[in-house]
């Protein structure tokens, strides 16, 4: 399984599926993060985290512990 952690920056990947469950699961669809949608990751912070995106035309900051539970191919 290979989820948006292993994604390096410029690059653009697709998600399959959210892993996880209850609220954070909901705030990550929320922010439009869905299955198909089309990720483009902008940045990594020297540290990993948190991750700049580019997600449904919109830019979003996401912590280590949320990318790891979207799945993308």
């Amino acid at each position: 399984m290979r989820t948006l952690k292993d994604v390096k920056p410029g690059e653009t990947v697709s998600v399959v599926k959210l892993h996880g469950q209850g609220p954070v699961k909901r705030r990550i669809m929320d922010m439009g993060i869905t299955r198909d949608a089309e990720i483009l990751v902008r940045k990594v912070a020297p540290l990993g985290d948190p991750v700049e995106v580019n997600v449904r035309g919109y830019e979003l900051s996401l912590r280590k512990a949320d990318i790891d539970i979207i799945e993308i191919r």
